[in-house]
Formats: structure tokens, sequence, C-alpha cells
């Protein structure tokens, strides 16, 4: 995979950060460890630097300009249907110089503009530079499975595959307090947005065209749902079952496609576990990973990922974690956040991404599927939610049970009476107030509390409430059940936490994760489906257990979704204790005038009480974003 960077310069002090653009590509070396390049031509300059997947011909080395000299293209990403495209382009007259999927997007750019996105299968983040009208064209993938940042002023355009890239570009250092006050109950800022004022992220199926200094934005793709549609889908449960089997093969074999081995990882949960089923059967001792907690048993699923491993006689790795192990792992996976980043099982893909990472390239993921076929959680109690029923109801009346008895993550009893009062809390909400509710880890109010009075202001401003508008727009609807909330999580959840998470982690150690379950076609099938066929009374996920119950061992079969979790409380406790108390004292945080003295004081302190309270996700939340603060802003 690769890492992309680059400047179009609209008057002459721009182009004083064209000589800036070696520090941004050094600043992505770890997304591209294997090559690098940079292409300087007028009022453009493109930075890439290349991890090799598919070994190309010394001449498609990026930036990759075309035989005529027109077109210059950096790109980061995968196009898996490249070689059927290259046999269109050749019976329509055009010669290739390198086997490269790099030089087939460009040619096929060249022929059909923009509209050639619409053709790909695959991901990708790119930028194309027309030295004949002097124009940028910059475009991301359907799901933004990569990611690319910009910023413009009156003097020049700026872009990168990562915040990092960007500042050494000279973007201005000051923070989006609407955008801190989202991370602070999200656990990350949602695209568009970032944490910079005025650095903005490229939505999903989106494109950018530069052209002197004016930027025009395009939506090239967007998610394929029709709640009402879905509802009245023709085809029958096993007609679904069947499609559904032919697509994710088909995903599964596209992402195989590499000149390395390409591996899996392997959580023990469903989804990871079909991929790996589908994948053995064309792989022949599949390297496949997983990650435990032998010291927290409840965050512990490698006993299932060895089922599957031994069913399909996988060559297994499994990478057994202590505290101190993650302790190990946390200052590299910080500093690979060039904008704070919260999710905190994102410390164990890291430590796991760096493992494997010495031995592969490329692995396949079960990432999508939860979004798509209703895995989580709060889906089951969405699902309840609408139904209504007698449980519901006895749940809801018993509220004051919930919010008497001790609630943690750490321990079965006591995360499902969380879990009992967060049903409770939302179960009587109206449908965008409830899925923000679940899909937050910090309550406005609590969230506002942590800033310091003089950011409250700017922080719950009209523009904060119409980026939140933006992000419920799927759950806001006259035709409302459990499709929205699945397309809701697919552009919130999925877009900017999970999809960043495996980019972010698996890129700082040079491996790039694939997910079948991002395959345009699969995804447009899947919000094809009513919800009928993804969540009922007795289980979630419904379709994909129905339709790989016969290739997983029994043992798996039923299996409630446990979470990718990390034992973050113990870890915050014990090894993490010191950067908590250097990050979060009293007098840094008031030196540094962003947070609340007192409420950051109080978490603290109730996150080592001896009845400790449930906050470690809000302290966690805290020092990722301190850590940045210490290293790119102060």
């Amino acid at each position: 995979m690769c890492g992309i960077t680059g400047v179009f310069a609209f008057t002459e002090a721009g182009r004083n950060a064209q000589g800036r653009l070696p520090g941004a590509v050094a600043a992505l070396h770890h997304r591209g460890p294997d090559a690098e390049g940079v292409y300087v031509h007028g009022p453009v300059a493109l930075g890439h630097r290349r991890l090799a997947l598919i070994a190309p011909s010394p001449a498609a080395h990026q930036p990759f300009t075309s035989s005529d000299g027109r077109y210059t293209l950096v790109f980061n990403g995968e196009i898996f249907n490249y070689g059927k495209l290259r046999k269109e382009l050749e019976a329509r007259g055009a010669c290739f110089r390198t086997n490269s999927d790099t030089e087939v997007l460009l040619h096929l750019y060249a022929r059909e503009r923009q509209e050639c996105l619409k053709k790909l299968t695959g991901f990708f983040a790119l930028a194309i530079y027309d030295a004949v009208e002097e124009s940028l064209f910059l475009a991301r993938d359907r799901y933004g499975e990569k990611p690319l940042l910009y910023y413009k002023s009156a003097d020049h355009f700026l872009f990168g595959s990562e915040m990092a890239a960007l500042l050494q570009l000279g973007v201005p250092r000051e923070v989006d307090y609407t955008s801190l006050y989202q991370y602070l109950q999200l656990t990350y800022v949602p695209a568009p947005a970032s944490m910079l004022k005025n650095v903005k992220k490229l939505l999903p199926g989106q494109a950018l065209i530069i052209q002197r200094n004016r930027v025009q934005e395009h939506t090239w793709y967007r998610l394929p749902f029709d709640g009402e549609k879905a509802a009245q889908n023709p085809l029958t449960y096993t007609q679904q079952q069947a499609k559904l089997r032919k697509l994710l093969q088909q995903a599964v074999s596209d992402r195989l496609v590499a000149d390395v081995p390409v591996g899996a990882f392997l959580s023990g949960g469903l989804d990871s576990s079909v991929v790996v089923a589908l994948a053995a059967q064309q792989v022949p001792r599949l390297k496949t990973y997983a990650v435990g907690f032998p010291e927290q048993p409840l965050f512990d699923e490698t006993r299932y990922a060895r089922l599957v491993a031994t069913q399909y006689d996988t060559d297994h790795t499994e990478l057994r974690l202590s505290t101190y192990d993650l302790y190990k792992s946390l200052s590299g996976m910080l500093d690979s956040l060039s904008e704070p980043f919260a999710d905190s099982s994102a410390l164990a893909v890291y430590a796991l991404s760096k493992h494997v990472g010495q031995e592969m390239k490329a692995v396949l993921s079960g990432d999508g599927a939860d979004e798509l076929f209703a895995g989580y959680n709060k889906h089951r109690a969405e699902y309840l939610a609408q139904s209504g029923g007698m449980a519901a109801g006895a749940v809801r009346q018993l509220k004051f049970l919930w919010d008497a008895l001790p609630k943690a993550r750490n321990s079965f009893a006591a995360n499902k009476v969380r879990q009992l009062q967060r049903f409770a809390a939302g179960a009587s909400m109206a449908p965008a107030a409830r899925y923000w509710f679940w899909a937050t880890w910090q309550q406005e109010t609590d969230a506002l509390a942590l800033l310091a009075p003089q950011h409250r202001a700017s922080a719950q401003s009209r523009l904060c409430r119409a980026r939140k508008n933006r992000l419920l727009d799927c759950v806001d609807k006259n035709f409302y059940n459990i499709n929205n909330v699945l397309c809701a999580d697919w552009q919130l959840v999925l877009a900017n936490d999970m999809l960043p998470k495996i980019d972010l982690m698996g890129m700082a150690n040079g491996l790039e994760i694939r997910s079948p379950y991002l395959d345009h076609r699969l995804v447009k099938f899947a919000f094809s489906l009513p919800g009928t066929s993804k969540i009922d009374g007795k289980q979630q996920k419904k379709l994909m257990r129905d339709t790989f119950q016969e290739l997983l061992p029994p043992a798996l079969h039923g299996r409630p979704k446990q979470g990718f979790e990390i034992p973050l409380r113990s870890f915050l406790q014990t090894e993490g204790k010191c950067l908590v108390n250097e990050l979060l004292s009293d007098r840094y945080v008031a030196a540094q005038g962003i947070f609340d003295v007192q409420h950051t004081q109080r978490i603290r302190r109730q996150l080592y009480a001896e009845n400790a309270a449930p906050v470690e996700s809000t302290a966690w939340t805290l020092l990722v974003f301190q850590h940045w603060w210490q290293r790119y802003m102060s």
C-alpha cells in the first residue's frame, strides 16, 4: 500500500509549500517503506510512498506519468479488476508499458475522466494532475477504506493520506473545538471535519477538482439504500442465501490476489471465521492470526479462533498479550496517530499488526459485516426498542435498579447491568436521539463539562448541530426500521472508526488489511435486503449465520457477539497509570487551557478508586488527545 501527498500552488507564496514536500513524503514512510517518488510541474508537486504487494515494472513507480506527459497520478489503493479493465482498454487501442493497476487507472481516467471511478472494484485515494488544463483531480473510494485529508487557503491547496503530511506542509495548527466536542463523545472525529480548523477529510464517494484557485466538489457514489424498497425485496430467503454465498466468495477471491502471500485475521467471531473458511478453500495452509488476553478471560476469544484454524488446517498463530505487552505497544501506537483517535481496540490491532507485519504484507479481515447484517449489541437493543413487548418494557421500568447497581466492562455481570441501563435509558427516546445515545461513549453534557468554560460556546455551536444532523440523516426518515440504523452505522461508525482503525494500525506496520465485506457489489446487495433477513427475535446476523453455518464449528453456532475490545481499565490502572498521571495532571491540564481541571481530576480519582467508576473510556480518550497535543501542538 501507499501514502500520497501534494501541493497545488495558486500564488508564488503558495509555491513555498512545494519545498516542504520531501518532509511530507518522509512523514508517510511507514505507509510505504519500499520506495518513494516526487513530481514537480508548474504549480503542482506530488509525493508518493509505496509498499509493494504486486511487483510492478520498474517504470510503474509513482508518481506515474502518461506516455504523452499530460497526466500524472499518485495513487493509494488496490484495483482488483484491473486485469479485466486492461483488456477492455487494449481492445480500444490503449498501449501499456507496465503490468500495474496504476497505469490501467491512468488510461481509464484519460478516456472517461470522473466516470471511470464507477468501473473500479477495490479501494483507493488518488490524485491526478492534468498538465494541459493545469487541474488536479482527487477522489476517494466508495466507503472510505483509504484516507485523504486536504486544506485550502488563498495561496495553495494541500493534501495527504494522513494529518502528519499536512502538518509538514505547514497547515495552521488550531484546534477545532466542535470537532473536539464530538471526539469526546465518539472517540473519533467524523468526516468531513478534522481536529484542526479548516483541515477537512474527503468524504467516501467524493471527488474534488482544483483549477486555478477554485475547488469544485462532486459526489460520484452514494450508498444504494432505499428502506421502503428493501422491505419489499422479492427474493426468497433461500435465494438471498445463494446470492450472499456467491458474492462473498467472489469478494474473498478478489482480495487474495497479490504477488505476496495473503493471510487472515481470525478473531473467533462469525465474520472473520467465514472469511477464513472461504479463503482456506483457495489457499492451502492459509496463515491466520489471533490475539488474546490470557490475564482477562472475558476479552479472550482465542479458543474459538483455534477451532476454526483446526477445522481448516491453517498455519495459525496466537498473539497472547498481557497488560505489559499492551504497554510496550503504547508508544508506537500513539506515535502513529497524527490526529486523535481513541478506539481503544486500536492498541490490540497495532500490536497484532506489528507482529503480523514481520511476516506478511496483506491480510483479510471481517470488518463491515456487523454494519451490513446487524451484528452489534446496539442492533439487538434497537430491534427490541422497535418491537416493544413485555421484556423491553420490564427493562425500562427497572431503570432505577440498573442505575443503582455496579457497572463495568471487565466482568460479565457488571457489563450486563451496563447494557441494561443503556437500553432502559435509550429505549424511550426518539429514533435519532436514541441512535446518537447508543453510538456515543459519553453523553453530550458530560463531554461539554470536560472542556474549559471558555471553549464550551464554540464547541456547542450551530456548526455542531449541523454536523450532527448530517450524521443522523439515515435515521431521520419517515420510513424507519433496523436498516436505517445500519445505514447510519455504515456512514458514521464504519467510515470514521472501524476503517481508519485498520488503515492506521496496519499502515503503521507496513501491513495492508483487506475486508471482503466491503466489496461494493456485496454492500449493494446487503442494503437491498429487508431487516427481517438480518435480525429477528432469536438472533442477530440471521442471514449470515444461516448461510454459512455448515462451514463453521458447532461451538460458533448461535454464539453472541462479543466485540473486539481490550482490558482497558486494568491497563490504565497498572502499566498505563504513569502516562495518565503525567498527561492528565492538574498542572499540565491547567497550563494547557483546553480542559476543565476539576473534571479531569475527577476522572483520575474515579479511575483509581477502590470501587472504580466506569470512566476508563473517557480517561483513554483524554489521554490520546493529550499525547497528540504534546507531540504536535505544544
